[in-house]
């Protein structure tokens, strides 16, 4: 199973050879749209849009927004971000109907945290794609969608938190003070995790200083300890012959921790400056781990799900499923008025640096 699932996974890289297309689709569109300029060197940008070691593959700012968005089939040093994640999306959806058909699924309170799961999983690939997407036009929507993507990382954290608990949980762990807490600190952390984001990239500018990874990665690691604590929790005190569901957690465990490695250190275009702009930077390696973290997590859960669907009612009472799942709509609320918030911050600041440069 694992093998098959790795070899759908290699839908999510492109073809190198196949980057060589990209700028002449372009050429395709109608006339009546607006065709994206050619790309720029970084000295052509601001330092705001500026990736350490990453040269040329810029796109200019102030262009049209049909111009980014038809961008999509241009060569650029974006053009991986949004392709992994965007490929990743139709995968998850395949595998979900193929565990459908297979295993079976109801929607009822039981099903709900996978249900949601599917949904936070969508939720931060699709912002994803569009902060990569659409950043390029400006500073003000350069802020605006990355603290977006912050709340999609949010949500997905809370996600995985409901699937974790209710499906991969067992009876020793829940009723321990971290199983107690589990719920409500997820959700304060995944809140967190989102505020933490948002405010490193508002407060600190190019050349980031160590503070702002801080910022960024203390939240989330917080959020992840305790967001795969019933799993680390099954995988020492379960037997792996007895669940199969064991393996695909281990894996997803691996992808995400190598994925947390790309994202952290700029490897390895630190090695070779120049050489990675279009094709095999870090940030790129840190989207396929993570597409393929969350494709290991639906295998996992569903096969948990199948085989504890009809007790988890009775384990959990309903009125417990149904507040818990309140909560991830009211998490999502409360990380985008975060984002809203520090973004009416950002404006004020973008504002006045505008008003000094006239």
């Amino acid at each position: 199973m694992s093998g098959d699932i790795l070899q759908r996974l290699s839908t999510l890289n492109l073809n190198i050879k196949h980057l060589n297309l990209l700028p002449h689709l372009p050429r395709l569109i109608p006339s009546s749209l607006p065709s994206p300029s050619p790309t720029v060197a970084a000295s052509q940008v601001p330092t705001l849009f500026q990736e350490p070691y990453i040269l040329s593959g810029y796109r200019p700012l102030k262009q049209d927004w049909r111009c980014y968005l038809l961008s999509l089939f241009q060569k650029h040093n974006e053009s991986l971000n949004v392709w992994t994640h965007l490929l990743a999306g139709p995968v998850l959806l395949l595998r979900w109907w193929a565990n459908v058909g297979a295993l079976g699924y109801t929607l009822d309170a039981s099903s709900l945290p996978l249900t949601l799961f599917l949904v936070s999983s969508l939720t931060y690939q699709f912002l994803s794609v569009t902060a990569h997407l659409l950043q390029s036009h400006s500073e003000h929507a350069h802020y605006f969608f990355f603290f977006m993507d912050y709340v999609g990382v949010a949500v997905y954290q809370y996600g995985c938190s409901l699937g974790h608990y209710f499906y991969a949980s067992e009876l020793g762990w829940r009723e321990s003070y971290v199983g107690l807490m589990f719920l409500p600190g997820a959700a304060f952390f995944g809140w967190l995790s989102c505020a933490g984001c948002c405010f490193a990239k508002s407060r600190y500018r190019r050349p980031y200083p160590l503070q702002r990874k801080i910022c960024q990665l203390i939240p989330t690691t917080l959020a992840y300890i305790l967001d795969i604590s019933p799993i680390v929790h099954r995988l020492f005190t379960i037997s792996w012959t007895q669940e199969p569901s064991l393996h695909f957690h281990a894996l997803q465990i691996a992808s995400f921790l190598l994925s947390a490695l790309f994202f952290s250190f700029p490897i390895p275009e630190r090695f070779f400056p120049g050489l990675c702009d279009f094709v095999g930077h870090g940030h790129q390696i840190f989207h396929v781990f993570l597409s393929m973290c969350t494709v290991f997590q639906l295998e996992a859960l569903f096969q948990d799900y199948a085989r504890r669907r009809d007790t988890i009612v009775e384990v959990f009472g309903e009125r417990q499923l149904w507040w818990a799942c309140v909560s991830f709509p009211a998490l999502f609320l409360c990380c985008t008025l975060t984002a809203l918030l520090t973004m009416s911050h950002v404006s004020k600041q973008l504002q006045g640096k505008q008003g000094r440069d006239k």
